[in-house]
């Protein structure tokens, strides 16, 4: 059967706010707030809603805030829309766990914690101030691995977010991406160093992967209620033994999310809803294949629309 993509977006979404406003209206997103706060045990919530922005910033403090800030907002929908078709889920690099989550796979005390390590075990892995991230955008993704192959003879660097057509990031030591940036200006290209403080999904986050194997373990996963797909290399996961590696090399390899877009449009969806704050994955699609049905789902009028819009006489025909 035919069905909707859902997918969530990851780290760099947040802001100082996000999911108040469905925590105030609708019971659902108040209890996700609520067990992230005792599975933590502390007030994630009032971080989240209150700031600082500098806490929020903090990638083991980000990474579960993002999380369930998605959640928040896909079980506020769910329970209005509950037969949604839905043929596949997938996220962006952290976005991969709330779509797990989604998909019940974890629940959320274990995915706001596991989070929690995974985002302190990335932020440990390489010093702060010598590793980072860049976006190339205008080259083709050929072009971007070549500069990397080149940079690397400095200081490592490699794509990291294959994210749409003339649109990569590159991860790494400072000084190879220093020297990416400059040659891919010289190629006429626009370059966008990230406010990250770490190389992710770079071969530099190996040691991170070690960590996340060993908290993983001590979890216990169900099978997917639809299929994930993963970030390393687009495909349908639905048990463990699927599951749980990919999310141990995702921390060190390429996001793989055009090919993600790709493989979800094969299984003909009907169409792509984001949920979560922002709409960085909305603008993807779009970028990607702009005939793409694509809506986001972050507060009380962009959920109403979302509803009105998949329920509108056509849309799940």
């Amino acid at each position: 059967m035919s069905g909707w993509a859902i997918m969530f977006p990851g780290q760099g979404s947040q802001y100082v706010g996000m999911g108040r406003q469905l925590s105030q209206t609708y019971s659902e997103a108040r209890l996700a707030f609520e067990e992230a706060d005792d599975a933590l045990g502390y007030k994630l919530s009032e971080i989240i809603f209150q700031g600082p922005e500098e806490r929020l910033r903090d990638t083991e403090v980000q990474q579960p805030a993002i999380l369930v800030t998605s959640v928040a907002a896909w079980r506020v929908f769910r329970s209005r829309y509950f037969d949604l078709p839905i043929a596949t889920g997938f996220g962006l690099s952290l976005g991969e766990y709330s779509a797990y989550v989604a998909a019940g796979v974890f629940n959320l005390n274990d995915a706001v914690r596991l989070t929690r390590i995974r985002g302190r075990a990335m932020q440990e892995a390489v010093p702060k101030g010598l590793g980072g991230m860049s976006a190339i955008l205008g080259l083709k993704s050929h072009e971007v691995e070549i500069l990397c192959e080149e940079a690397s003879a400095i200081g490592w660097v490699q794509p990291a977010n294959y994210n749409a057509p003339g649109q990569v990031v590159v991860s790494g030591f400072l000084t190879g991406i220093e020297m990416v940036e400059e040659r891919a200006r010289s190629k006429g290209a626009r370059v966008v160093r990230l406010s990250v403080s770490a190389p992710f999904h770079s071969r530099l986050l190996i040691p991170a992967g070690a960590v996340l194997s060993k908290a993983l373990g001590d979890i216990r996963l169900r099978k997917a209620q639809f299929g994930i797909l993963a970030n390393v290399d687009a495909e349908l996961c639905y048990n463990e033994s699927q599951i749980i590696p990919r999310l141990v090399t995702q921390v060190s390899h390429p996001v793989q999310f055009e090919k993600s877009v790709e493989r979800a449009k094969a299984m003909e969806i009907q169409g792509f809803i984001e949920f979560g704050p922002g709409r960085s994955l909305t603008s993807l699609i779009k970028k990607i294949d702009r005939k793409q049905k694509v809506f986001n789902v972050e507060d009380e009028r962009s959920l109403n629309k979302a509803l009105e819009l998949v329920q509108a006489p056509g849309y799940n025909s």
